[in-house]
């Protein structure tokens, strides 16, 4: 009687029937094929398509005494819009954050930020020096608009 008891209290492997075993065995193998299927065949995931820079645009954003933000193309240096004082928080906001970024990583001003127009219709600005991006269609189509207007008006001062 204590022979038994004691194989019983020893939960060793031989009291697991086999079935059981297989069955576990079979399910981690059935588990680790599909998921190598699906990697492979790329079923159940999302494809975002490639996508190319459509237009780009080096730009600085400088600060006025009055309120206002000159934004200079940064090639040439020319002022191509002003952010008038109260007006386009969303280009202020957008421009606040990654200012912030610069500063608390220690970088001046000195490169610019690029705004992308992407092949697929949305835009983004971008700050290379920190790494960081905005995708600015996320925000609504009224908020990209403020910065693609800045694709036209750099056109209007050339």
């Amino acid at each position: 009687m204590t022979k038994i008891a004691n194989e019983k209290s020893s939960g060793s492997v031989n009291n697991i029937p086999r079935g059981i075993l297989l069955g576990a065995a079979a399910l981690v193998g059935f588990t680790i094929v599909s998921a190598a299927a699906a990697h492979l065949s790329h079923i159940g995931t999302v494809q975002m398509p490639e996508r190319q820079a459509f237009e780009t645009l080096s730009l600085r954003f400088e600060d006025e005494s009055n309120g206002s933000v000159d934004v200079r193309n940064a090639q040439n240096g020319q002022v191509i819009y002003v952010v008038e004082p109260g007006t386009n928080g969303f280009i202020r906001a957008t421009l606040r954050g990654l200012t912030r970024e610069r500063i608390r990583a220690g970088i001046g001003p000195e490169t610019p930020f690029t705004l992308i127009r992407w092949t697929d219709g949305t835009m983004s600005l971008e700050d290379h020096t920190t790494k960081r991006a905005v995708a600015l269609d996320a925000f609504g189509p009224t908020n990209a608009q403020a910065f693609a207007q800045l694709f036209s008006a750099r056109s209007q001062v050339q």
